[in-house]
């Protein structure tokens, strides 16, 4: 399937059934009087957050939803039915807001959290609203009101805990292949990765967190270079992002503090305070090297970045570090709630 993850639609509300002119007629009863019913109020348009879809690419394809008109009233002092609603499903974690002013009207974060974007027109009034002691026989009406009309743009970012970042064959989705039942593509070409993935990291049967692989970013990917700018807003709403580095590059490529220092460029040039988000390192493909190299260069890293924040030695292929890395996570995500309760 392929992954969008932006879409424009229009949405039109109902609009309200008119009012409708009638008089009673009944034998033997002259003067029965006006009994024109009102008529129905338009349906509204509602978005609702759905687990069962995880990308918005059907909204490619069906752009325009419509909420029923409100029907006109009738005689007898009859009302009209209302419009049916139109029920719009999006996928959990859908920003939505006004296309032509840029409002926002709403985040959809959690399974059937509803938001109404279009409110349907009110009904007009039968000729029985207006008759009063001295306009005994009133023959006007009212129409219905229009419906609200206009375009939506819906933009999704994944809902995860943990957001993996780095350079094109770091060995993200080796990591989240080796940590959850995620299965992404994996080859030794750069951007093998060409959307988001989310996988589900157990910890023990009762504790588990979701990571999130995005593209990988190359220098320049704030300002439209390769495939991460585009995915880069799916780490705003991740508590932690986890930096993969290639502790052995292949030759011509850069060397890890380099590499480093390109990814926390291009954080700070997309902006949304990604950059001071809390992120650790994790050096990758130890496998490669003895120990003593490794930590060689963990040492320069550490120095080269002036680093203090959790770093870990892993290798996605052998296993090596990885129940402590993601116990350490999972750690950091249990005392989140608790640290913001407390400065609450």
């Amino acid at each position: 399937m392929k992954f969008v993850d932006e879409a424009v639609i229009r949405i039109e509300a109902g609009d309200g059934g008119n009012g409708c002119v009638g008089f009673r007629r009944e034998k033997y009863i002259p003067f029965g009087g006006p009994d024109g019913g009102d008529g129905g109020d338009g349906g509204s348009v509602h978005l609702v957050a759905s687990e069962n879809l995880n990308t918005l690419v059907d909204f490619r394809f069906h752009t325009v939803f419509r909420a029923e008109r409100g029907h006109n009233g009738a005689g007898g002092n009859c009302t009209g039915r209302a419009g049916q609603d139109c029920i719009v499903r999006v996928p959990v974690g859908t920003l939505v807001s006004d296309a032509d002013t840029g409002e926002i009207l709403g985040d959809l974060t959690h399974e059937g959290q509803t938001l109404l974007v279009a409110r349907g027109g009110w009904h007009g009034l039968g000729n029985t609203r207006f008759k009063s002691s001295t306009n005994r026989a009133p023959r006007q009406s009212s129409p219905g009101k229009p419906g609200e009309k206009r375009h939506l743009h819906l933009e999704l970012k994944v809902i995860a805990d943990v957001g993996l970042l780095g350079l094109p064959n770091a060995g993200k989705s080796s990591l989240i292949r080796a940590v959850s039942s995620a299965r992404p593509k994996v080859a030794d070409y750069p951007f093998t990765t060409l959307r988001p993935n989310l996988g589900v990291v157990r910890v023990n049967d009762e504790r588990s967190f979701v990571m999130a692989d995005i593209p990988g970013l190359i220098e320049g990917a704030a300002d439209g270079a390769g495939l991460g700018i585009q995915f880069l807003k799916h780490l705003s709403r991740t508590s932690l992002l986890l930096h993969v580095i290639d502790i052995c590059p292949s030759e011509g490529e850069d060397d890890p503090v380099t590499s480093a220092k390109k990814v926390i460029g291009e954080l700070v040039k997309w902006g949304d305070e990604l950059d001071k988000k809390p992120r650790w390192l994790a050096l990758n493909k130890t496998d490669t090297l003895s120990e003593e190299d490794a930590t060689k260069i963990r040492t320069g890293l550490i120095e080269g970045l002036d680093w203090n924040a959790p770093l870990f030695m892993i290798s996605a292929i052998n296993g090596s570090g990885i129940k402590e890395l993601t116990y350490a996570i999972m750690e950091f995500l249990e005392q989140e709630p608790l640290e913001d309760a407390e400065q609450n």
